[in-house]
């Protein structure tokens, strides 16, 4: 764990707007405490749930997209620390373990241009550095019996997190992945655009379903592939639901959970799904906020849930005096996620 950045309660306290009569999640949230063995503090917690935050756009630059994405865990936090602690959603229910140490990493991809062939290389080697540093993270937490919540970060990042999933329960796991683009592209070097087909490959990923793909934006390549395995990678899309109304949405979530619902899965959410959210794919047609929270909501529902995955927002891309919302955003799905898997121990 020596990649980590522990979050401290100070920085805890430094961000949280406490109130007379009120009480926030900052106020009651773990953190790990100074000098204490990370593993065993993990696996003693009774928080069930870690945040973990992956504060990078490596990926999205290996990838042609905008960076930007590196922001969301800062804006993400704050949010979290102020959402009201009641008993609807608990902030006990959360340990923050803190971020993944990118800062040399993003400084030295700082003048990379992803046009040149080389530096491109370069970009593709530091996505598998983090790969390695995210799995094992996932990997620790898993095994320690709790569920990680990740805030991204590219896309990129859903295969440290299937890996390090995969490991800890020692079998490969499913996914289930929000999204306007597949993230199955060929393997031709990491990045966040083949983060599944990568886990596919080495065997961490048996079964994935993509929830909402917009056509206009899905190879012919990627369809045919997906095509000839569609007994373990199977899609809907945004237009057959909600354009065409060939599809009902509550159906395709029923067939979707079929699908997957047989072994852990990870519940992957890309923000560049939703329109008007700033993130390095922005679109202006796709699902609304309601149908993503309520896509949380139902597969966090199943016992089978494993992880929470939430990235691509990008505050620095967004409105200057709005910044916060993407933090907001995020702070819903985490408390929709934790609302809708939390099981209560009545033997305790």
């Amino acid at each position: 764990m020596e990649k980590l950045n522990p979050f401290t309660l100070s920085d805890l306290a430094k961000i949280t707007n406490f109130r007379s009569g009120e009480i926030k999640f900052g106020e009651k949230m773990f953190t790990i405490p100074k000098d204490s063995n990370v593993e065993h503090f993990l696996s003693t917690c009774e928080a069930p749930y870690v945040l973990f935050g992956i504060p990078e756009d490596i990926g999205i630059r290996a990838n042609y997209g905008r960076p930007g994405a590196a922001s969301a865990w800062e804006s993400t936090i704050k949010s979290i620390a102020n959402i009201q602690h009641n008993r609807f959603c608990k902030g006990s229910k959360l340990l923050i373990l803190g971020t993944l140490d990118v800062k040399q990493e993003m400084e030295e991809v700082k003048d990379l241009d992803f046009n040149v062939t080389e530096d491109r290389a370069k970009l593709s080697k530091l996505v598998q550095k983090i790969d390695k540093e995210v799995a094992h993270i996932i990997c620790t937490i898993v095994k320690a019996g709790k569920i990680p919540i990740v805030i991204g970060g590219g896309h990129n990042n859903a295969y440290g997190n299937i890996k390090g999933t995969a490991l800890a329960k020692g079998k490969p796991i499913n996914a289930i992945n929000f999204d306007a683009h597949s993230d199955f592209r060929i393997l031709e070097g990491r990045h966040s655009g083949n983060g599944f087909s990568y886990a596919f490959e080495e065997g961490f990923l048996k079964k994935y379903f993509i929830f909402g793909l917009h056509e206009s934006y899905t190879s012919k390549s990627v369809l045919d592939i997906i095509k000839k395995i569609e007994d373990r990678v199977r899609y809907n899309t945004y237009d057959e639901v909600n354009i065409r109304k060939q599809k009902n949405f509550d159906q395709e979530l029923f067939q979707a959970l079929n699908f997957i619902k047989n072994d852990p899965f990870g519940i992957e959410i890309d923000l560049d799904a939703l329109p008007n959210i700033a993130s390095s794919a922005m679109t202006m047609s796709g699902y609304s906020v309601e149908e993503v929270r309520l896509f949380v909501s139902y597969f966090a529902q199943n016992s089978n849930a494993a992880y929470l995955h939430i990235c691509e927002g990008a505050p620095d891309l967004g409105e200057e005096k709005n910044n916060h919302l993407i933090g907001k955003l995020i702070g819903y799905l985490v408390t929709d996620f934790i609302k809708a898997n939390y099981k209560e121990d009545l033997s305790k």
